[in-house]
């Protein structure tokens, strides 16, 4: 029978500081994800002949390959093959920002292509302009489709911060892993790893899932 013992986790100032490194790559790798979907959402959805090339390239190359290994090579691959050595903490985050931005780009261009061909019609026998119509008839009427995929993903990023473990961030999963060579206590300290996850996600979903109905 296996003993527990959980006044091996009783790290508070550890647990913290871990929290706020997790938190702050989730939101910022977030928030800069979505304006790079946006702009190459609006690049495969205008089908310009080079940049769609482009778009489609980097949106299928992100989406086909792992975040771990996109992290890695970001953190380490990158400065030897540029010779330039990026600051760890940009290296670190690069990856997540990345993945984030082409799963955003393809919600943003799902949900673009989603709304009527007759909307688009009416638009254009009316006079509008590519860009009037995206921005005050497309775009409006996108926006609320898009808002479950994308709270989703947002969701998704910062159980993806996790990752970033295997690069020395010190968020969550770093700190278990640091605590559990010390303590040689892994099913405590990942367990109670796992219930921040769930303290910090379990408001946010409950949130978002509100946000989603009322949209």
């Amino acid at each position: 029978m296996y003993n527990f013992d959980w006044s091996v986790v009783w790290d508070l100032s550890l647990w913290m500081n871990a929290l706020g490194v997790t938190l702050s790559y989730a939101v910022v790798t977030s928030v800069a994800g979505l304006l790079i979907g946006v702009i190459f959402g609006l690049i495969l959805v205008a089908r310009v002949p080079v940049l769609w090339w482009i778009a489609a390239g980097y949106v299928l190359l992100f989406r086909s390959t792992p975040l771990l290994v996109q992290i890695v090579w970001f953190f380490y691959a990158l400065p030897m093959v540029t010779g330039y050595a990026l600051p760890d903490w940009f290296a670190a985050g690069l990856g997540l920002t990345l993945y984030m931005g082409a799963f955003s780009a393809e919600i943003f261009r799902a949900g673009v292509i989603s709304i009527e061909k007759g909307q688009w019609e009416a638009s254009t026998v009316l006079g509008f302009s590519y860009w009037t119509k995206m921005r005050h008839i497309i775009l409006p009427q996108a926006t609320r489709r898009m808002v479950p995929p994308i709270v989703s993903q947002s969701i998704l990023q910062l159980k993806n911060t996790s990752l970033l473990s295997v690069v020395a961030v010190p968020d969550l999963m770093y700190a278990a892993s640091t605590l559990t060579m010390s303590t040689y206590r892994p099913l405590e300290v990942y367990t109670f790893a796992a219930l921040m996850y769930l303290a910090v996600l379990t408001p946010v979903t409950l949130i978002a899932s509100r946000f989603e109905i009322k949209h």
